[in-house]
């Protein structure tokens, strides 16, 4: 099947090189089929829902017999309790179509689980976007890449990061940058309709938050403040 819009960004934005992506709450498997089309890295698919699990292996058998070694695994497992070492390169870890608030809590779990390990996530929530990049922040994520897009009238930031504790502070990484807890880049248009996308989401985001202030009696959030200072410019 033809990936969506939003999982067809996510599938643009990984590189070649990785040799165990997980796929996680990956729903139908779209996004890791069109990862085993193109990647030779080992492709994990997880979701913690049993019946979707067994409708997917069924699915994978038919479409893209195993070889040996695997090519591709399936585990019906909290997304918290997926094994990343199982070899010394760096995994890639995606979660998309979660909140953010869930989100945070598996991405804070994984660090502390492989604290001494380098992951990358790529991340799609559905809310608390800012939320989530406060607490990246806080965890010493760094920034790769990140992304705007708009599917079926909604807007979905795509955060591409990396933990890696090995990096000492303060040094300057060109392939790194900070990550803004309103974000950089997606202000960034490269041309009109993205920043048409730009101006609306900074539109509904900044009512969001204009709601939240009027309903804890006046008080303005630093994420109101933050978003009213945004200026999206044509790149």
């Amino acid at each position: 099947m033809k990936l969506g819009h939003r999982l067809a960004h996510i599938n643009m934005m990984i590189p070649n090189g990785y040799t165990h992506i997980w796929d996680c709450c990956c729903d139908h498997g779209l996004l890791g089929a069109a990862l085993l089309d193109r990647h030779a890295a080992i492709i994990h698919f997880v979701d913690i829902v049993p019946a979707l699990m067994q409708q997917l292996t069924a699915k994978l058998e038919r479409f893209y017999p195993q070889q040996n070694p695997p090519k591709w695994q399936v585990h019906c497992v909290d997304v918290s309790a997926i094994p990343l070492d199982q070899d010394e390169h760096t995994p890639l870890v995606i979660i998309a179509g979660v909140g953010g608030d869930l989100m945070i809590e598996f991405v804070r779990s994984l660090c502390q689980q492989y604290s001494n390990r380098k992951i990358d996530f790529i991340l799609c929530p559905v809310h608390y976007q800012y939320e989530l990049r406060q607490q990246l922040i806080k965890l010493d994520c760094e920034l790769i890449d990140e992304k705007l897009i708009e599917e079926n009238r909604r807007f979905y930031e795509i955060l591409y990061i990396r933990r890696d504790p090995k990096l000492p502070a303060n040094v300057a990484n060109d392939s790194l940058t900070d990550i803004d807890p309103i974000g950089s880049v997606i202000w960034q248009a490269s041309d009109a309709v993205q920043q048409d996308i730009a101006m609306r989401y900074l539109a509904k985001t900044i009512a969001h938050y204009s709601r939240i202030n009027q309903s804890r009696s006046g008080n303005t959030s630093q994420a109101l403040k933050e978003y009213q200072q945004v200026n999206i410019a044509l790149k």
